[in-house]
């Protein structure tokens, strides 16, 4: 029996906001409720409502920038950057530059459209 799993075929997250998210482990992928890796690419001009989730994220980018308003404090990363949100933490994630922001989020447990708690 081996003792790895290699991922060839990610999970495609269907979206309506041009947001491409790729996840290579998790829920939606491997059943795996404890860690969930994603490949994302947020577009130009991209944003999401404010969210309080229930996990640990984890962003690490690799090109472009990313904004974050974290309890009101904006903060940008930049390629190379990384950074830990802690779980029920508010926060609003976006992409008001000009170019594509790539990135890997990681989630601890796994990212859940349930305990991701978005604000209408």
């Amino acid at each position: 029996m081996k003792k790895y799993t290699i991922q060839n075929n990610p999970f495609i997250v269907p979206t309506n906001d041009g947001k491409i998210i790729k996840e290579h482990f998790g829920l939606a992928t491997d059943g795996n409720s404890n860690i969930s890796i994603a490949h994302m690419t947020a577009p130009a001009g991209w944003s999401e409502p404010f969210q309080t989730p229930e996990f640990d994220e984890f962003t690490f980018i690799i090109k472009g920038k990313k904004q974050f308003i974290i309890d009101g404090e904006q903060i940008v990363l930049e390629a190379g950057q990384s950074i830990k949100i802690e779980k029920n933490t508010r926060v609003q994630y976006s992409n008001p530059f000009t170019e594509p922001c790539e990135y890997l989020a990681i989630c601890t447990p796994a990212f859940s459209i349930n305990s991701v708690n978005r604000e209408d």
